[in-house]
């Protein structure tokens, strides 16, 4: 394999979860008797430009395109997250009421929504039909292809070209990373600004958050190789911003080089993942000790739990949670159910481990003792949204970084 950001074949490998279906490959009924194909879930670094990324590339037609099942809007801190993020960015940079945003990746819009809000126009790009009918439905102007090309072309005619791109958990998705960039560079508009926002490699390894990777996210992002990728295309990273969405995230501001002034806050994290030795192997393979020690700890509660007839449900189905559920080898002889606020999972079967996927409802009225809260990424507003689960007795176990149980 080669390196997706300076394509050296230099690279060493860290951490192996086994061979994984995709994880959002929810499974209709019908298909539980067939063989599903698993692809392996293994983990690199680049010794040359520092990118971490996955070593096997599972082709994105069958990742985004039929019946993708994750809508960004399920949660109401998702919602606040991306309308702030779009009322920021408008009033920092005086985005106007004639310029336009365009959204990669836009799903069903809530960040575009939140531009809209602002006045401006906006335009997203999606390669999912069922998720674009669901952002048209929504009042979102939605380009229904993958963001190539073709589709900036189409863009150009038709809307003029973005003063500001936004990619939002997707650019980690690119395999072909470069020709991401050299669209981005065509449809940015003179002083535009690209925004990149992810999971940020420091915490990721810092809290143990390996059920972040699945075989959507193909690259595991930072400053050092970031900044590599955009110094070939003649643009750099000028602003940083920290938000605490999905684990810890980070927002990089990228312009054309000199068109704005670069932050204290982006050499503030070029010092952060030094000082950490972010990039060493040592610390890379001691990541893949505690990810083993953590399937170790939890698959060992939960047989305790079992074997004192305790009932366990899962909570919610994010796609974070079948790298965990099929990496543990947690099944139906663990979990009842898993319960969903997404209609476009419930009545289905998750991918792999094959656990039947319910109302969030169910809980409430199934009563199990425990509840295994696999977007414990929001934890929070879960537990909040379940009080009366919790008033009946219930528990929630929260397995990332090191499984606990909530009383």
């Amino acid at each position: 394999m080669k390196c997706r950001i300076c394509y050296s074949n230099n690279l060493t490998k860290f951490l192996d979860l086994g061979f994984t279906p995709p994880a959002d490959d929810f499974l209709v009924k019908e298909r539980l008797r067939e063989l599903e194909t698993h692809y392996p879930l293994d983990v690199f670094i680049c010794n040359d430009c520092s990118l971490v990324q996955l070593g096997y590339t599972v082709p994105p037609e069958i990742l985004f395109q039929n019946d993708y099942p994750y809508e960004s809007s399920m949660t109401k801190a998702g919602q606040k997250h991306f309308h702030s993020f779009a009322s920021d960015v408008v009033s920092k940079y005086k985005i106007l009421s004639s310029d336009l945003v365009v959204d990669i990746g836009s799903n069903v819009g809530v960040l575009l929504q939140g531009f809209k809000n602002e006045g401006t126009q906006v335009l997203g790009v999606d390669p999912a039909e069922n998720i674009c009918k669901i952002a048209i439905k929504g009042g979102i102007d939605t380009i229904n292809s993958f963001f190539n090309e073709k589709s900036v072309q189409e863009i150009i005619k038709k809307k003029g070209k973005a003063k500001v791109i936004t990619g939002t958990n997707v650019v980690a998705h690119v395999d072909d990373i470069h020709s991401l960039v050299r669209n981005v560079d065509k449809l940015l508009a003179e002083k535009g600004i690209f925004i990149v926002e992810a999971p940020y490699l420091v915490w990721l390894l810092d809290n143990l958050e390996y059920d972040t990777i699945y075989h959507e996210h193909l690259c595991y992002l930072s400053v050092k190789p970031l900044n590599i990728l955009f110094g070939k295309y003649g643009m750099e990273i000028f602003d940083i911003v920290e938000a605490d969405i999905h684990g810890g995230s980070v927002r990089y501001f990228v312009c054309r080089k000199g068109d704005y002034k670069v932050t204290e806050n982006v050499k503030k994290l070029i010092l952060l993942e030094k000082e950490k030795n972010t990039y060493d192997i040592d610390r890379l393979k001691k990541f893949a000790v505690d990810v083993e020690k953590n399937r170790e700890e939890l698959t060992l509660m939960l047989r305790e739990l079992k074997s004192k007839g305790k009932r366990i449900a899962g909570v919610s189905a994010p796609a974070k949670g079948m790298t965990l559920l099929n990496y543990c080898r947690i099944g139906t002889d663990v979990l009842d159910f898993v319960t969903e606020k997404s209609t476009l999972k419930i009545g289905k079967y998750t991918p792999g481990m094959h656990i039947p996927v319910l109302p969030d409802s169910e809980l409430v009225k199934q009563k199990p003792d425990y509840a295994l809260l696999l977007a414990w990424n929001f934890a929070e507003e879960i537990m909040n949204n379940l009080k009366d689960y919790k008033k009946a007795g219930g528990k929630f176990i929260i397995p990332i970084p090191k499984p606990r149980i909530v009383e």
